[in-house]
């Protein structure tokens, strides 16, 4: 069937196309996007189910979000089943505060939003020197996040009113300090006590496995001596910088560029200004306005009169909070920094001038310009490399879609070969040896991509070696692979890997020989210690001294009501330990900085707890339930989600 799809694409366009016009007319384009959005349900809360249509949308909203915030993040972390399915926890625990939140007829007001983002320090980063936000630094901002400004204020809303969900539990958590000194006491105890350790390797030189012993082990075992599953691949990756390579820039085309953008790229003339404001918004009553324009007369003629006073008359009398105790410095600045009056007024001055009195809508200014950076216009031929560079950057992000359907559709119709698409595209096919289906440690990019790897070593491509379909890797990036070569999972044969059973064997009886004896010498000594048993250390969890935390968990956790307490600790392949506890002593008193600290990290402890708790009850009550596996072999932050 395949084949003959292959064979014969026209054929079926135009079979589909006949299919899909009606179907559009049927249902319109809004219900195929609301079918697209759909898809199964992988968890539901109450009445209200999240798809996986949602699921992978809200993953990609947060992955674009990381990426933007740390670039330099590895890929495969996003893209992981955990990382996945933490999104997914996360959408969960939303939509239940959500509930919450309905459920309470809890509400967030336009006030308490307004001071929840003047109190933001990225918000407060877009301010100006005037105090007013930058509206179109705020809505790339919002864009940045995949939102509008509506849509991001309704977000900051919506966090708000969930954190009343639990505000009220958290901030009551009550520790008294008796009862935060005694956990705290009992967690830092320290204990007296006497090891003696039976270590695997103090036995080893006494063993020497027969082939017999040897051959059984290894059919026993045949999973330990396994070589995984391997491929030897070609790949080609279509990204901007090869879409670079396939653009030709006309002369005429770099001239014009140079010829528009030469001041940009020249760097831009900035200046250095001190400004005294007397604040008269554009609503304010005339009178109020009158007043305010005389005060600042008074001030423009005080500062003409003795300008050095400038910066003093600007500490006392300005009425910008940011900048009057710096003198009225507002440092320096380019075009379209300032609103436009102060603007055209700063770049119409001379080093040292004095504006006359500056009108806006926050008031008055009186503007004194106290240095200019002036830009320098660069040449053509100085300019060139970074011109080529930001054309070819522009035109490869617009060409980047057309190249993408052409590399997409090459690695389809012409499925046994990247050569083709390769060559039309000048694109390098690249060779790998021993590539694993688990990412290899210290391997990055392309290689490293879990969907990537997934599609080389489906069925389809292994089997009929076949290019796998265009995957995209990154932002603006596409891969393609097809197997040259597979082997399949194999357990080595026992010849070629003979040594390492040996080892394993040696090592399993060596640490059977050690726990057998530790299990001897403590039923022994729990009758009559020996007095050859090493020297007592002193342990607590500040100060384990190097000890397994196995045999730190168990001396502390010894019943000490009758010392001295006697444990024994299987180590596994390390060996074994014998613990004779001594003696229990207080824990050392910490100094009152330490002390303070840890006490309130008990108290957040204890608020953590209860906020899990009530989270699990609403979990409960809201009838929550999570669909979608989890990844096996993994921990991650379940917040009190029950699968």
């Amino acid at each position: 069937m395949f084949e003959f799809v292959r064979k014969h694409t026209k054929v079926m366009m135009f079979l589909m196309f006949l299919m899909i016009i009606p179907a559009f007319v049927l249902v319109g384009v809004d219900g195929f996007k609301s079918i697209k959005a759909g898809g199964d349900a992988v968890a539901k809360v109450g009445s209200q189910s999240i798809t996986q249509g949602e699921w992978e949308s809200a993953h990609k909203t947060d992955v674009d979000r990381l990426r933007a915030t740390v670039p330099n993040m590895d890929a495969k972390m996003l893209d992981s089943p955990e990382a996945r399915y933490v999104t997914l926890e996360r959408m969960v625990r939303d939509r239940v505060l959500s509930e919450a939140v309905s459920d309470a007829n809890l509400i967030t007001s336009d006030a308490r939003l307004a001071r929840e983002l003047q109190l933001s320090p990225t918000i407060a980063s877009m301010r100006r020197p005037d105090g007013t936000i930058d509206i179109e630094r705020y809505r790339q901002f919002a864009a940045s996040q995949g939102l509008s400004t509506d849509g991001f204020e309704a977000r900051v809303r919506s966090q708000l009113s969930q954190r009343q969900v639990e505000a009220g539990l958290v901030s009551t958590a009550f520790s008294p300090t008796a009862l935060v000194d005694l956990s705290l006491n009992a967690f830092y105890e320290r204990r007296e006590v006497q090891l003696a350790r039976f270590s695997t390797t103090d036995y080893t030189a006494k063993i020497n496995p027969s082939d017999a012993e040897i051959e059984a082990y290894y059919v026993a075992n045949p999973g330990l001596f396994q070589a995984p599953e391997s491929a030897i691949i070609e790949y080609v990756v279509l990204d901007l910088d090869a879409v670079k390579k396939l653009i030709s820039l006309n002369e005429q085309d770099v001239k014009t560029y140079y010829e528009q953008n030469v001041a940009r790229l020249s760097g831009k003339e900035e200046r250095r200004a001190s400004h005294i404001l007397i604040s008269a918004t554009k609503d304010s009553p005339g009178d109020d306005r009158s007043k305010a324009r005389e005060r600042a007369l008074a001030l423009l003629a005080q500062v003409r009169k003795a300008p050095e006073t400038f910066a003093d008359v600007a500490r006392k009398n300005s009425q910008d909070a940011g900048s009057a105790p710096k003198g009225g410095d507002l440092e320096y600045f380019g075009r379209g920094s300032m609103v436009k009056p102060f603007e055209d007024a700063a770049f119409g001055l001379k080093k040292g001038d004095i504006s006359d009195l500056v009108e806006s809508d926050y008031g008055f200014h009186i503007i004194k310009v106290t240095d200019i950076k002036a830009s320098k216009q660069r040449s053509f031929e100085e300019l060139l490399p970074l011109i080529e560079v930001d054309l070819k950057t522009q035109q490869a992000q617009r060409k980047f879609a057309e190249t993408a359907e052409i590399f997409t559709n090459g690695v389809y119709e012409q499925s046994d070969s990247l050569k083709p698409v390769a060559e039309r595209l000048k694109l390098e096919v690249k060779t790998v040896s021993d590539l694993k289906r688990q990412v290899a440690p210290g391997v990055k990019g392309v290689l490293a991509n879990p969907k990537f790897l997934a599609a080389v070593f489906s069925a389809d491509s292994l089997e009929k070696k076949r290019n796998t379909e265009a995957i995209e890797v990154a932002a603006n990036q596409l891969a393609a692979a097809r197997v040259t070569q597979y082997s399949a999972a194999r357990t080595r044969p026992l010849a070629e890997v003979r040594s390492n059973v040996r080892d394993r064997l040696v090592a399993v009886q060596a640490a059977e020989m050690a726990k057998k004896e530790g299990v001897e010498k403590l039923a022994s000594w729990k009758v009559t210690a020996p007095n050859n048993l090493p020297a007592s250390v002193v342990l607590s969890r500040d100060a384990a001294q190097s000890v397994p935390a196995q045999v730190l968990d168990a001396v502390l956790m010894a019943d000490a009501s009758s010392l001295p307490a006697w444990v024994g600790v299987d180590l596994g392949l390390q060996g074994y330990t014998v613990a004779r506890v001594t003696k229990v002593m207080p824990r050392n008193a910490p100094v009152p900085a330490t002390g303070d600290q840890e006490r309130k990290q008990y108290a957040q402890w204890v608020a953590n707890a209860e906020s899990q708790a009530y989270y699990k009850m609403l979990n409960a009550r809201f009838k929550v339930e999570i669909k979608a596996p989890r990844p096996t072999g993994t921990e991650l932050g379940r917040q009190g989600i029950p699968e």
